[in-house]
């Protein structure tokens, strides 16, 4: 190994450069928003993206890819939830060299406003129904991440990820109305939640006051054990392919 390793020229081969890009969602006045940032720099200076960027030769890629939502945006608290989306590297994706991205999808609740740094000029958190055109392929990016977000509410506990600690069902209702951008019958989806083992769990507590209308106190639940949803919750339009 080490007279292969003495005799090794790396320049024989192209160079290629390894990046890492963020999908980052967060639930903002009802609607799902992503995080995207305007670039500082070339190529595509002035335009908007996802952030993102170089991986350092010492770091892991998932590593990479909380540092650089850090740097460009500020935030500093970890997302409650991130893993692997895609790679994606097609040879004219980036002008300056070939270039493969490994992009993350990144969750959290409440997160705040984001702050510019490193060599974004800005950012901001924006309903992903009307992003601007990104730059490089990040629309695709941004595009994959939201459906995989989407997916995986049918099948994952993953909207307790948006969630408090506690919460009531109509809570729980409410983020996956932001995510799948549709409204859902109250009564069906109280039932479908708590049918589903392991989904969610009560706390024995309920909310300290009633509804608007002088309702009944609503029950607490918490995240439950369950890693998947069976039987699954489907999107309105996945039950109607499925009939």
């Amino acid at each position: 190994m080490e007279e292969f390793l003495a005799g090794y020229d790396p320049r024989r081969y192209p160079p290629v450069a390894v990046t890492v890009d963020v999908v980052a969602l967060t639930i903002r006045d009802r609607q799902l928003h992503a995080l995207i940032v305007e670039r500082g720099v070339e190529p595509y200076e002035g335009a908007w993206a996802l952030p993102g960027g170089f991986i350092r030769p010492d770091e892991d890629l998932a590593e990479a890819a909380v540092r650089e939502l850090a740097e460009e945006t500020g935030l500093d608290a970890a997302p409650a939830h991130i893993e692997q989306l895609a790679s994606y590297g097609g040879p004219g994706r980036d002008p300056r060299m070939r270039v493969v991205s490994i992009s993350y999808l990144a969750f959290a609740p409440d997160l705040p406003d984001p702050r510019a740094g490193t060599d974004a000029a800005a950012a901001v958190w924006h309903p992903v129904d009307d992003v601007p055109r990104l730059a490089f392929d990040h629309q695709r990016i941004l595009a994959d991440g939201v459906e995989r977000a989407r997916s995986k509410l049918e099948y994952t506990p993953l909207a307790t990820a948006f969630a408090g600690d506690t919460f009531t069902v109509s809570e729980l209702r409410l983020i996956y109305e932001s995510v799948w951008g549709t409204p859902l019958h109250a009564g069906n989806f109280h039932r479908k939640v708590l049918s589903v083992p392991g989904f969610v769990e009560g706390t024995g507590e309920t909310t300290q006051t009633g509804g608007p209308k002088g309702g009944p106190r609503a029950k607490l639940y918490r995240a439950g054990d369950a890693r998947l949803l069976h039987p699954a919750l489907l999107r309105p339009s996945r039950e109607d392919e499925i009939r």
